[in-house]
C-alpha cells in the first residue's frame, strides 16, 4: 500500500511563493533566468531560487545553511554561484561558496575549510577567474572586521568540474580590503513587485486553524493572524512587526487568543503579548502581558492557558496541545545552588482548575508538581518541542539531544510516555528536527525542517507513511500542522503558504 500526501487546495500563493521574503535578487539577461534569495531565520535555512523571466516559473530551488549576501550566473556555464554566511555571535565568520548547477538542480559547498567562509560578493572576471571577497575568519582582536575582508581570484579551467572542498586556504588567500555588507532586500522587493502583481512577502507561518463554517486561521512572520474565507480570499489581516505564534479558537468561533512573537534579546524592552482577536475583522478585544515567555496552548476542554517557556529560549519550550494538565520544563538545582548553576531538566504539571473565564488559564507556581525527568536517557541531554496529549492521557512530544557540535545523526526524536513515570511506549529517531506536530486517534504526524512529512501509528510508532512535502515540482518545508479530521490536515510553511492536504490510502499496483 502507498499513502500519498496530496496537497488539494493553498491559500497564500502567489509567484514566486518558494523564496518568502527577498533578500536579494540577480538577473541573467542572457539566459531569461532570474536568482532570488528568501531570508534566513536563526536555526533555519534560506531558500535560493531561479526563475524564468518570462514565466516566472520556479525552474530549481536549493536551501543554504547561512544567509545569502551575493549570487552571479556564470558568463558561459549553467552555473550560479552563491555565496552565503554569517557571523556566529562570538568569534567566527563561517559560510559557505555555492555553485548551484542550474541543468541538475544540485549544489556543492567549495570551500574546504571545516568553518567555511562567509562570503559577502561574487564577480566573474571571465570564464575561468572568479573574484571572491571574504570576511576574515574571525574577529579575534580584529576592530574592522566586520567592515572589512579579503579578496581572491579563483581560477579554474572548468567550473562546472569543480569538486567539493576543493577550495583551499591558500586559493582563498588575498589581501585585505573594504567589504560593505549592502542590504538588497529593498531592490529586491521592488524588482518582484514590477514582474507580478500578485506577490507579496510571506514567510514562517506558525500556527493554522480552521473553523467549522469552512474559514482559515494562520499566524505567520509579521502577521499577528490572518482569516482566509473558503472562497480562497483573504477576508483580513493584522500586520505586527514580529508576528503571532500559537492560536487557541474560543468554543463560539468568536474570537481566538493568539501569542505574539518578541526578537530573541527584545524581552526585557518589549514584553510578550497575548492577544484576544475578533474573528469577524480581527480587532483587538483584550490582552495581556505575562510576567515572563510563554506558550499558548489549548486545553483539552477547550480553554487556553499559558505555560511557561523556561530559561532557555526555544529549546527548553514544551507546548502540548489538548493537555488535561498544563506542561513546561522545570529545572531541578540542588538545595543551596543559585538559580544561574546547572540542574536537572524535569517535565513539570499543572491541573486546570477553577471556573472557565474566557481568559488564558495562568499556572500557579506553588500548584506545579514535578512529574518525570525530561531526559529518558541516562548521559543525553534534550531540548523541548512540540507536544500532543492524546486520548488515554499519555504525552506525545518532539525535541532533540544536545551535542556540542550540533545535531547528530539519530538525534532528533518523537516519544510517547506515561505521565506517571515518563517511561517511554515508543521512541522515533531521525537525523532532522522537527518544526510541528499534531495527532488524531490512530496517527501521529510531524513535519520536518527538511521538508519531510511523517506519519506514526500512534499505538506503537511504527511509519505508516513519509513523504517530502512539494507544492507543484518544488519542495517546500512545514512548520506548523493542525489535524482537522483523520487524514485530513493543514500545514504552514516557510514561504508563508497555508495547504490543505489528505492522505489517502491507495492500492499500489505491480505489473
Amino acid at each position: 500500500m502507498t499513502i500519498p500526501l496530496s496537497v488539494d487546495r493553498i491559500f497564500g500563493d502567489r509567484s514566486f511563493a518558494e523564496i518568502g521574503d527577498p533578500v536579494l535578487a540577480t538577473a541573467d539577461e542572457r539566459r531569461g533566468l532570474l536568482a532570488v534569495a528568501g531570508g534566513y531565520e536563526f536555526g533555519g535555512t534560506a531558500p535560493i531560487g531561479v526563475y524564468g523571466m518570462g514565466d516566472l516559473a520556479c525552474h530549481t530551488l536549493v536551501r543554504s545553511r547561512y544567509a545569502v549576501h551575493t549570487m552571479a550566473f556564470h558568463p558561459t556555464l549553467p552555473l550560479l554561484a552563491v555565496g552565503t554566511g554569517h557571523y556566529d555571535g562570538g568569534y567566527f565568520f563561517e559560510g559557505e561558496l555555492l555553485l548551484l548547477h542550474l541543468e541538475t538542480g544540485t549544489a556543492v559547498s567549495l570551500v574546504e575549510h571545516w568553518l567555511g567562509r562567509q562570503v559577502l560578493e561574487l564577480e566573474w572576471l571571465d570564464e575561468q577567474a572568479l573574484r571572491v571577497v571574504m570576511a576574515p575568519h574571525d574577529d579575534w582582536q580584529d576592530d574592522t572586521a566586520h567592515d572589512e575582508g579579503h579578496v581572491a581570484v579563483v581560477r579554474r579551467p572548468d567550473w562546472a568540474a569543480v569538486p567539493a572542498k576543493s577550495l583551499t586556504d591558500y586559493d582563498l588567500a588575498g589581501p585585505r580590503v573594504p567589504a560593505p555588507r549592502p542590504d538588497g532586500s529593498e531592490v529586491a522587493r521592488r524588482l518582484l513587485s514590477e514582474l507580478s502583481t500578485d506577490w507579496e512577502p510571506r514567510r514562517n507561518v506558525r500556527a493554522v486553524e480552521v473553523l467549522s463554517d469552512g474559514r482559515t486561521l494562520a499566524t505567520l512572520a509579521g502577521v499577528q493572524m490572518e482569516s482566509w474565507l473558503p472562497s480562497g480570499e483573504r477576508a483580513w489581516m493584522v500586520p505586527d512587526e514580529e508576528g503571532g505564534r500559537e492560536i487557541v479558537v474560543a468554543a463560539d468561533e468568536g474570537s481566538a487568543w493568539v501569542g505574539l512573537v518578541r526578537r530573541r534579546g527584545m524581552r526585557d524592552s518589549v514584553p510578550q503579548s497575548v492577544v484576544r482577536l475578533s474573528l469577524a475583522d480581527g480587532k483587538q478585544l483584550d490582552g495581556i502581558v505575562p510576567s515572563a515567555p510563554v506558550s499558548l496552548v489549548r486545553c483539552t476542554d477547550g480553554r487556553p492557558a499559558l505555560s511557561p517557556d523556561g530559561r532557555n529560549g526555544d529549546r527548553s519550550r514544551l507546548p502540548v496541545r489538548g493537555g488535561r494538565r498544563i506542561y513546561f520544563q522545570s529545572i531541578l538545582r540542588p538545595p543551596g545552588q543559585p538559580n544561574s548553576s546547572k540542574g536537572e531538566c524535569w517535565v513539570a504539571a499543572v491541573d486546570v482548575q477553577g471556573p472557565a473565564t474566557g481568559r488564558p488559564v495562568v499556572p500557579l507556581a506553588q500548584s506545579a508538581r514535578r512529574l518525570f525527568r525530561y531526559s529518558w536517557e541516562p548521559g543525553e541531554t534534550h531540548f523541548g518541542g512540540p507536544g500532543v496529549e492524546v486520548e488515554d492521557g499519555t504525552l506525545v512530544h518532539a525535541g532533540t539531544v544536545y551535542h556540542g557540535q550540533g545535531l547528530q545523526p539519530g538525534g532528533s526524536f518523537v516519544v510517547r510516555r506515561e505521565t506517571t513515570d515518563g517511561r517511554p511506549r515508543w521512541v522515533f529517531r531521525t537525523d532532522r528536527k522537527a518544526a510541528a506536530l499534531d495527532a488524531d486517534a490512530a496517527t501521529v504526524y510531524i513535519g520536518y525542517d527538511d521538508g519531510e512529512v511523517v506519519a506514526l501509528d500512534l499505538g506503537d510508532g511504527t511509519v505508516r507513511w513519509r513523504q517530502h512535502l512539494t507544492v507543484g515540482a518544488v519542495s517546500a518545508v512545514p512548520t506548523a500542522l493542525t489535524v482537522t479530521a483523520n487524514g485530513r490536515f493543514l500545514i504552514g510553511t516557510s514561504d508563508g503558504r497555508i495547504l490543505e492536504c489528505s492522505a489517502a490510502e491507495r492500492p499500489t499496483y505491480t505489473t
